[in-house]
């Protein structure tokens, strides 16, 4: 029994309650939770029921939770129901019940935790968005970790979601970009505010290499050349880089695109037609203010040029136009006044910002090494980039390691730390269990010992108090991931199966799987070897969600 299946057993216990005492059915909730108390001597679950019905119904919650405490007692798999303070209830479970859990989670394999939370949802979730004038450095990794992991989350809760990175092929910095490989091209230093690093004389090279005669050419044409082949070069380096750490995106968005499909005129018209547009200056402005921005915005320069922010406008609303019910977007620390703009941009198209539109913000990343931050990269130059940062710990390592914490929160990455093979190293104590636990099936084979038929496992002989904590553990699973998805907190995950393999080794250490010399095999080992096979299952489940493999050996 998982938790979700006693919530609903407690919730059809309620409502057996309300309709015996004649009481308003119409006052209980569609959903409820039971908990695990932080005392296991108050039992397996926990529910507040009672305390949260009493006052509505005109019933003292003590009397509710007894009369809900009696009608529980008598469901099947419930071992017994105490009364706890105002009314708590504290439910035990008996051991088939909480044992069958294990052959249900090895049945489900990688569908077990996926639910329909989120179900019905349409997301556009933008992450990393690095301009294509270097590698992707320490701040778009923290995304790519965080960003891959949240989209597989939300896809596990059930929602429709369509991954997408935008690139800015439009403005200044492309300008600078395309100056900095032309100077290095004719071996001068870069401008004063162009881009330096090794990576521009690689890139400077391919582009002599694909376009031979290029500086031949009058230098407007040179530069122009520079800016073509040299963005498409950077563009597919940075996609390489991505999928080398397991992340694709459903859409690369080009910003070119949209003034190239008069996208910027069409959100223009739109914004227009919803009374929100003024002329001052010679300049074309967006009242922004009139929902909470701190001033107005400028859509058209007076020179008639457009301004980054009238792309954002036609790039949220072609999002829209798609059929996407919510824009995720994933921003760095420096962007936190975009949030006020953006809302702002939202509902002047007429949206409710609060429903279509959700902004995260992501703090600063060190990658440190004997306690000091490391600042150079060798290829950039200026910044940690994603190679560095697989070079020092690994694609699994960094993956896990950025995706463990709050994203709102600064994090110091130590190399030493993550890169050893002990158990404070948090991806190693996991994965060591995804190891541990094949090995225990693969010792299992090779004496003979089986599972076993479905229908022959006997879940009511896991009566062992470390079996009982990892079915507990085990059965959380779901709530987590759909918590995690609800509050786009990967990093919950990551907490979770930390947990879980801590009581996987507890388990390990005192409930033998395998039978000893010629102890014969018994239907506890196959039992036993249930709840091995299913805590691979939610480890590896666990750690796909967060882009981290489960190795089968270690």
């Amino acid at each position: 029994m998982t938790p979700a299946d006693l919530a609903s057993t407690v919730l059809t216990a309620a409502r057996a309650v309300f309709v015996t005492r004649g009481l308003d059915v119409s006052l209980l909730p569609e959903t409820t939770t039971v908990e695990r108390p932080r005392n296991p001597e108050h039992g397996d679950y926990a529910s507040t029921m009672a305390m949260q019905l009493g006052k509505k119904a005109g019933v003292p919650p003590r009397e509710l939770a007894a009369a809900l405490a009696e009608e529980l007692s008598s469901r099947p798999g419930i071992k017994s129901v105490e009364i706890a303070g105002p009314g708590f209830l504290n439910i035990r479970l008996d051991a088939a019940a909480a044992g069958v859990l294990a052959r249900d989670v090895v049945l489900a394999g990688a569908e077990y935790g996926h639910t329909d939370r989120l179900a019905g949802q349409r997301i556009n979730l933008e992450f990393v968005s690095a301009n294509p004038t270097g590698p992707v450095h320490i701040g778009g990794v923290r995304w790519a970790a965080v960003g891959d992991a949240l989209s597989r989350l939300l896809r596990a809760a059930g929602a429709d979601v369509g991954t997408e990175y935008y690139f800015n092929d439009a403005g200044s910095q492309i300008d600078r970009f395309a100056r900095s490989l032309y100077a290095a091209a004719k071996g001068e230093p870069a401008p004063e505010d162009g881009y330096g690093g090794a990576y521009i004389a690689e890139i400077a090279q391919a582009v002599l290499g694909q376009a031979p005669g290029v500086l031949e050419e009058a230098e407007p044409q040179a530069l122009e050349t520079f800016r073509r082949i040299g963005v498409e070069l950077m563009f597919a380096e940075i996609k390489q880089s991505l999928a080398d750490f397991g992340v694709r995106f459903d859409t690369y968005f080009n910003e070119k695109d949209l003034h190239d499909r008069g996208e910027l005129q069409e959100a223009l018209d739109r914004l227009r037609e919803q009374g929100h547009v003024f002329e001052a200056d010679g300049a074309t402005w967006l009242r922004t203010t009139d929902f909470g921005d701190d001033k107005d915005r400028v859509l058209r320069k007076s020179d008639g040029d457009w301004t980054y922010f009238a792309a954002d406008c036609a790039y949220y609303l072609d999002k829209r136009k798609r059929g996407f019910d919510k824009v995720v977007i994933m921003l760095g620390a420096d962007h936190h006044g975009y949030i006020g703009r953006m809302k702002a941009m939202a509902a002047c198209f007429g949206d409710d910002p609060a429903a279509t539109l959700e902004i995260l913000i992501g703090q600063l990343v060190n990658l440190v090494r004997d306690g000091e931050p490391l600042r150079m990269s060798k290829r950039a130059g200026t910044v940690i980039t994603l190679e560095d940062f697989v070079d020092a710990l690994g694609v699994d390592a960094t993956r896990y390691a950025l995706a463990r914490y709050s994203s709102d929160s600064p994090i110091d990455i130590d190399i030493d730390l993550w890169t050893r093979a002990k158990s404070d190293n948090p991806v190693y104590y996991v994965q060591y269990v995804a190891a541990r636990s094949a090995s225990v099936a693969r010792q299992a084979a090779a004496v003979g010992l089986t599972r076993g038929e479905p229908g022959g496992f006997r879940p009511e002989l896991l009566t062992h108090e470390r079996e009982n904590d990892l079915l507990k553990a085990i059965g959380e699973y779901p709530a987590v991931v759909g918590s995690a998805a609800e509050l786009r907190e990967p990093h919950r995950v990551a907490r979770y199966l930390e947990e879980l393999a801590g009581d996987y080794h507890r388990f390990f250490d005192k409930c033998r799987v395998t039978p000893m010399g010629d102890e014969e095999i018994t239907d506890l080992h196959r039992a036993r070897l249930w709840l091995n096979d299913a805590t691979r299952t939610v480890i590896a489940n666990g750690l796909g969600l967060l882009g981290v493999s489960a190795p089968e050996r270690m």
